[in-house]
């Protein structure tokens, strides 16, 4: 979710300055969480600014670049290769630990589709449907 702009932060504080409300009517003017208004009031007491904080961080990415270029070529080489069998080969060849879902992720934002499980082989009764486990 973005930030909400310097404008609409401007005419909250500028609302609460003028007690036009109470902090919680002017919330519901805005459109925003009471919440926000108190923790936008605090900032500026506490900062001197109202300008959105800048982004927390986050966790560090698993799959560097050069780690999605190994598993654009695994893709390449093995064009059915399952995820599991992505993960193993990355593990094996770039000695990384990913789990399926970082395997995924990875894949979509590559533009690349696959197979989550190895294909389902009909039974031998030839019946559809039927899985052999």
């Amino acid at each position: 979710m973005a930030a909400y702009s310097l404008d609409l932060r401007e005419r909250i504080v500028n609302a609460v300055e003028r007690g036009i409300a109470t902090k919680r009517e002017i919330a519901r003017m805005f459109g925003v969480h009471e919440t926000f208004v108190h923790k936008l009031l605090r900032q500026k007491r506490e900062r001197g600014d109202i300008a959105p904080l800048p982004h927390g961080g986050g966790v560090e990415a698993i799959l560097k670049e050069d780690h999605l270029m190994t598993l654009t070529d695994l893709v390449a080489r093995s064009p059915d290769a399952t995820l599991v069998e992505l993960r193993a080969q990355m593990k094996k060849t770039a000695r990384v630990e990913a789990s399926i879902p970082t395997i995924w992720r990875a894949l979509q934002s590559l533009g690349l589709s696959r197979k989550k499980i190895e294909a389902r082989r009909q039974s031998r009764s030839g019946r559809k449907g039927h899985v052999r486990e």
